[in-house]
């Protein structure tokens, strides 16, 4: 058989991985896309390869929900900005909360948080979160509009959450490398804030604001001792999501965000609970 015959059979192999494995194929197409574009930054030392690796997890989400037929919903979940004031305020605030959190366990244990720095450090922190919201905020909608609520109709909310941490720190790797020391805290709520809105730019919103504040908020000398508090700190936050929502994380029985096209997933029993 000539290549040109045994094409259509490949393409249509493809095809139907993808739409038997969609998350598979998306998580495969998101790394070799921005993995693909960060090879070249090293090359070329040009920023428009990280952006456009930054920017891996949406194009391959959009390209497998295209495949899968399930484009327009995904673009719903992209898009929808209609949500409560609340959720709002939790994507700008959170971060900030987390850090004055973290500072003053600090001060308890005798650091001396510098507050003079606040002013000085607010045009930075403007910069940073625009930045981070097209540099790196603009995974969500391939990492939380559309792999999360995919996995969670095969795991439960928990178990869905770490394994997208997971993925999403080792896809950080090649600018990273230790990305998934935090990746798989931040990433509960996320998870969160997704189920509850159903919507991905949220995420965006987060995300953008996660970063200056990890930049920009922390208002002693950095040390070890700084860096293990703002840990164990992700960490409690993340173990008190799990608790606060029975394991739910915010996932309604009606489905995400009161989203039809969205199916809310198996029903958690107290048995998987304690296995998560």
């Amino acid at each position: 058989m000539s290549e040109t015959q045994s094409s259509p059979v490949e393409v249509t192999g493809a095809r139907s991985f993808v739409r038997r494995r969609p998350v598979a194929a998306f998580v495969a197409l998101a790394f070799a896309l921005s993995w693909g574009f960060w090879l070249l930054l090293y090359l070329t030392s040009s920023p428009v390869m990280f952006f456009l690796g930054a920017l891996g997890p949406a194009m391959a989400a959009a390209i497998v929900a295209w495949q899968v037929g399930t484009l327009q919903p995904w673009l719903g979940r992209v898009l929808r900005w209609r949500v409560s004031p609340w959720f709002y305020l939790f994507a700008f605030g959170f971060p900030v909360l987390l850090y004055g959190v973290s500072n003053a366990i600090l001060a308890v244990f005798g650091a001396q948080p510098d507050l003079s720095l606040l002013g000085q450090r607010l045009p930075a922190y403007a910069v940073t979160w625009v930045a981070a919201f097209f540099m790196g905020g603009l995974e969500e909608p391939g990492w939380r509009g559309f792999a999360l609520p995919r996995l969670e109709q095969r795991y439960t909310p928990v178990r869905a959450t770490l394994l997208l941490g997971v993925v999403w720190g080792l896809w950080h790797l090649p600018v990273e490398p230790l990305a998934i020391v935090v990746t798989v805290p931040l990433a509960f709520f996320y998870t969160w804030l997704f189920n509850r809105t159903g919507s991905a730019l949220l995420c965006v919103l987060l995300h953008a604001s996660i970063t200056p504040a990890q930049e920009h908020l922390s208002l002693v000398a950095d040390s070890p001792v700084v860096d293990l508090t703002i840990g164990v700190t992700l960490i409690a936050a993340a173990i008190g999501f799990v608790v606060a929502t029975r394991g739910r994380l915010g996932l309604p029985d009606g489905g995400i965000g009161n989203d039809p096209a969205v199916p809310a997933g198996p029903p958690v029993t107290d048995n998987q609970r304690s296995r998560s």
